[in-house]
């Protein structure tokens, strides 16, 4: 394989993937309403010569070149949370700028880059021959991601019937190789009261004092140590092996979980009222050794929570907001934790490339470096469609992809034109560096399919 030529195509392609990329950030494309960016994906897709170009009942692109029995897959998704308050941005989120090094737009590294780099990644393997005989490239303009991660890969291996021998997310990465994340869970708690008038509120039973109570012991359950003197043995317990022996060393990998209230609601006759029902969303970052049940259950064995136990429900959210399409494809609020072994054949065929053409260190441009004197191969902090691909099927998924993690659902958001070509390149040389799956299983730890029947 020819390294060089394989650089010096993705160097030349750098102006087409910045137009391309200006394109997708100038069309908003928050959750469920990523038609035109799709249809944008799908022409650029058949410009550059993929043989099968279609969308998915959900709205996703899937962009196919070669015919082989294999599919080895490169995800991105390609819906944007939005711009957040106007005010903050110093550019127009849409309209965007690029300059000589760099590009500005909502999208830019979460994530739109990652699918610019994979379709002229494919484009270099089909001009290069680079796509193995028994293979098919397939890459996945996914939607819906920023809503619920991993919604798009369970309609793709259900319903569409396809099942990757492995997977490349194009997440942003800061120039590293990501062979895992924390999962999460989205928890809610409803506390009931009875109202009265606020002039005798001793009448009532007001939900909102009951509910400070609770969120209490929720802070004590994140901020909290592990030892002896606590009521409320905090989250970093996971990292301790008395509390986590099968997993402790996977949780010290991810990092410890996390919680935090992300939403609150009320309801009240009137503002002279006592409040008579209280309710919070509650974001819940799980580490390995973490699962479902354990999350609620630590909820509800929460002091406050046992003493206010018959006006208190512990739940999980739902999701059914309609895609694009009109389809609405429903599911738990609940994205398992996943990790690969370092030695797995797709993580070290990404590393292979990069160490090939670009070395055993992240590069990129002295800006983006300042978060980047990390270990090549590592880990998210935040969560993508893993959760679905490894983390429920177990379909072995890596990350490797343009951009920052810290420049996710920012105002001023930026991408790096030199990260465009390096993934691109590295994408290019993947297939015919992967050494093929074995017979050993790949993941280090996984949280699992679900067993939740959807009501």
């Amino acid at each position: 394989m020819n390294f060089d030529a394989i650089k010096s195509a993705a160097k030349g392609y750098e102006a087409d993937m910045t137009k391309f990329l200006r394109d997708l950030i100038a069309i908003p494309s928050e959750s469920c309403e990523e038609e035109g960016v799709i249809r944008r994906i799908a022409a650029e897709m058949e410009k550059v010569g993929f043989d099968k170009v279609e969308i998915d009942g959900e709205g996703n692109v899937l962009g196919w070149m070669g015919h082989g029995e294999k599919i080895y897959a490169y995800d991105a998704h390609i819906d944007t949370v939005g711009i957040g308050n106007r005010e903050n941005w110093q550019f127009d989120p849409y309209e965007g700028y690029e300059n000589d090094t760099e590009i500005g737009g909502r999208g830019g590294s979460d994530q739109e880059g990652g699918i610019v780099s994979s379709v002229y990644g494919a484009k270099i393997m089909k001009d290069q021959g680079l796509i193995p005989d028994d293979v098919t490239i397939l890459v996945t303009g996914t939607v819906q991601e920023e809503d619920c991660d991993g919604l798009c890969w369970q309609y793709i291996h259900n319903e569409d019937k396809i099942t990757p021998e492995f997977v490349i997310s194009t997440e942003p990465t800061d120039g590293g190789i990501y062979r895992g994340h924390r999962g999460r869970m989205e928890i809610r708690v409803d506390v009931h009261g009875v109202s009265c008038h606020g002039s005798a509120p001793e009448r009532g039973d007001n939900a909102i004092f009951k509910m400070a109570d609770i969120l209490q012991d929720v802070r004590a359950l994140n901020e909290n140590g592990d030892g002896d003197s606590y009521e409320v043995k905090g989250l970093v317990k996971m990292l301790n092996p008395a509390f986590n022996p099968e997993h402790y060393e996977d949780a010290q990998f991810l990092g410890r979980g996390t919680v935090t209230v992300s939403q609150i609601f009320y309801t009240s006759p009137s503002r002279c009222a006592v409040a008579d029902s209280c309710a919070v969303s509650l974001d819940r970052r799980m580490t390995a050794g973490e699962t479902w049940d354990s999350c609620i259950k630590e909820i509800e064995n929460l002091p406050s929570v046992k003493k206010y136990a018959k006006d208190v429900k512990v739940s999980m959210y739902m999701y059914d907001r309609p895609a694009w399409t009109g389809l609405k494809y429903e599911t738990e609020c609940y994205f398992p934790t996943w990790i690969n072994k370092e030695t797995a054949p797709h993580v070290q065929a990404l590393a292979d490339a990069h160490k090939a053409m670009f070395g055993e260190q992240r590069i990129g441009t002295e800006k983006a470096m300042a978060l980047r004197n990390r270990p090549l191969i590592d880990k998210w902090t935040f969560s993508t469609n893993g959760v679905s691909i490894q983390g429920r099927y177990g379909i072995p998924c890596v990350g490797f992809g343009p951009g920052a993690e810290s420049q996710a659902h920012a105002p001023n958001e930026i991408t790096w034109k030199q990260d465009l070509v390096t993934c691109a390149a590295v994408y290019a040389a993947v297939p015919s560096l992967y050494k093929g799956k074995g017979s050993e299983d790949v993941c280090e730890y996984r949280g699992g399919k679900t067993n939740n029947v959807i009501k």
